[in-house]
């Protein structure tokens, strides 16, 4: 791939502005600066340094974001902050997606980006990844409920049984459950038809991915091995 090519896949702008970094002395590789966009690359373990930062190549990207309360998970949030304000412009040029959503008061693992085949493996309805949450419960989590989020509840202006599978009390007030489907605000609406009420939620495993150890507001990229555990899903 072309110098300039590979710059602008990376999200560092249009391929003129790539093209005026490179002229300018900005872009080195192995210490080398490189002044040439038609300079030819392996793209196999490529690193190289921009302004002398580093930075690595990256086909797609994937990350794991700890996600903090009071941030929406749009582009144009309306009345909080957006996920993306937590990133660069370089990743925003990439045009990095969340892989679902969460509500602006939930925190927890949240995954974006700009690989939209995984992005279809983990949100398509017929593929059933599991997501892990813990809450804090209004009232405390009685047998009967428990027994209830396991056979499963209706949901308004939803079609279908809503079950959840290991749910376990973690506490009088704290529950642990997993669920398979992903309609809107199921978990918090679950609880309502159960006669309770989340007072606190966090999602803390996508598939066998578990949150990783960050921060809330922190994030990391998923290596290859995180990205198969997100999509893996339990027969």
């Amino acid at each position: 791939m072309l110098l300039e090519k590979m710059l602008q896949s990376q999200g560092f702008g249009s391929r003129k502005h790539c093209q005026q970094l490179i002229k300018n002395g900005a872009v080195s590789i192995q210490d080398e600066v490189i002044d040439n966009p038609k300079h030819k690359l392996d793209l196999n373990n490529l690193n190289f340094e921009v302004y002398g930062k580093s930075y690595t190549y990256r086909e797609k990207v994937y990350i794991a974001l700890n996600k903090p309360q009071g941030y929406e998970c749009s582009h144009q949030a309306t009345h909080h902050f957006s996920v993306f304000d937590l990133f660069d412009d370089i990743l925003l040029n990439r045009g990095i997606q969340c892989v679902g959503r969460l509500d602006q008061d939930t925190t927890g693992l949240l995954l974006l980006t700009d690989d939209g085949q995984f992005l279809q493996a983990l949100t398509h309805p017929k593929k059933h990844v599991a997501k892990v949450y813990q809450m804090q419960t209004a009232d405390p989590v009685t047998d009967e409920q428990i027994q209830q989020l396991e056979q499963g509840v209706e949901l308004r202006n939803e079609k279908g049984i809503f079950a959840a599978t290991e749910v376990t009390r973690l506490a009088e007030n704290r529950l642990q459950i997993t669920i398979h489907q992903g309609v809107y605000h199921q978990v918090k609406r679950m609880l309502v038809a159960v006669g309770n009420k989340v007072e606190q939620l966090h999602r803390a495993q996508i598939g066998a991915l578990a949150l990783p150890d960050l921060a809330e507001g922190e994030w990391l990229y998923l290596n290859t091995e995180q990205v198969a555990q997100a999509k893996f899903r339990s027969e």
